[in-house]
């Protein structure tokens, strides 16, 4: 399993830093187009915004696969290591219970209902665009039952050592 987390890690960053390198692309080009030659691009910011969205949820997934995300744990940090365990076995589970819910399901939910919708500035349809949260939803969920696995086995610790103060 943790071949495989490392390989989709590999891939995640690749598509993350292709997703954004398009992006500063695409931006670059709608401010050409606006500045320099004075006509401005219509289907430039309707791409932007996709790639945006899609590198968002991406990224996301990629930085939760890393266990990279903001937490506070001060006070989980002063319980005894068991407790410690429980809470982020239930913290993992709730997790899950999210991603499968609302980004896999609902995302699919959207999908299905998006998927002949017209866009105005780009020559596709919605839906397949809104693959993103499905895709990352099921990301996040292999990322948690991951987690969740090593640290039930242990191979992880509940809450992470705290990062040392940088002055």
């Amino acid at each position: 399993m943790t071949a495989a987390k490392n390989a989709l890690d590999r891939v995640l960053t690749w598509v993350c830093v292709t997703l954004f390198a398009v992006l500063v692309i695409d931006v670059a080009w709608q401010v050409f187009a606006r500045q320099v030659l004075n006509q401005p691009s219509g289907w430039s910011e309707e791409l932007a915004k996709y790639l945006f969205i899609w590198l968002g949820l991406f990224g996301a997934a990629l930085v939760f696969g890393e266990r990279g995300h903001i937490a506070v744990d001060v006070a989980v940090r002063k319980l005894p290591r068991g407790v410690q365990t429980v809470l982020m076995v239930i913290v993992q589970l709730a997790i899950l219970t999210f991603a499968v819910l609302a980004l896999i399901w609902g995302g699919l939910s959207v999908v299905d209902l998006a998927w002949a919708q017209n866009l105005t500035g780009l020559p596709v349809n919605v839906g397949p665009l809104y693959l993103a949260l499905p895709i990352s939803g099921v990301l996040i969920a292999f990322y948690t039952v991951y987690h969740l696995v090593r640290i039930l086995t242990g191979a992880e610790r509940p809450v992470e050592a705290a990062e040392p103060d940088v002055l």
